[in-house]
């Protein structure tokens, strides 16, 4: 890993994709939204508090979220993906930085989300991360490409750190 210690402000961006399954819950944000498939994961395969890790894990310098959370190691084997975030959130305090914005995009044909969004970002904020400072977007691929087929959603996100004074 670089020196970065003198800097005050890191960016991480993060990206994280799942297929979606029958029997399985689909858990988006932290929160369950009903539909017919969920999402294929060693944890719940939440894609937007993965993407949300691994953009904080990419800003601290430390890699992807793979490197803590890998699917080999059965604590994490269903887990919560809010519990996970947490950990996340508790690391970059521990090594001096704050996340101070997130700015996150999902991609889903169906189920239609942008009416769960707030209940998203309310438990997002339970690991930490004030409401105010998530911006969650909800976007289709117009039929275009797997997550357009309905075959799996994807999130991308990006996080922005302040080193704690």
């Amino acid at each position: 890993m670089g020196d970065n210690r003198g800097f005050s402000l890191r960016i991480g961006i993060g990206y994280d994709s799942h297929r979606l399954v029958e029997g399985r819950r689909l858990i988006i944000g932290g929160i369950h939204i009903e539909f017919s498939k969920g999402l294929l994961g060693h944890s719940d395969g939440d894609v937007l508090c993965h993407s949300i890790m691994d953009s904080i894990i990419g800003a601290l310098g430390f890699g992807d979220i793979g490197r803590y959370f890998p699917d080999t190691d059965l604590q994490w084997k269903d887990a919560s993906s809010i519990e996970m975030l947490r950990c996340v959130v508790d690391l970059s305090i521990r090594h001096g930085f704050e996340v101070v914005w997130i700015d996150s995009t999902v991609v889903a044909e169906r189920p239609r989300l942008a009416p769960h969004i707030d209940s998203m970002k309310g438990a997002l904020s339970r690991t930490g991360i004030p409401a105010e400072c998530i911006n969650i977007k909800a976007k289709t691929d117009e039929g275009m490409g797997f997550t357009g087929r309905g075959e799996g959603i994807a999130a991308y996100a990006t996080c922005l750190l302040r080193r704690i004074e």
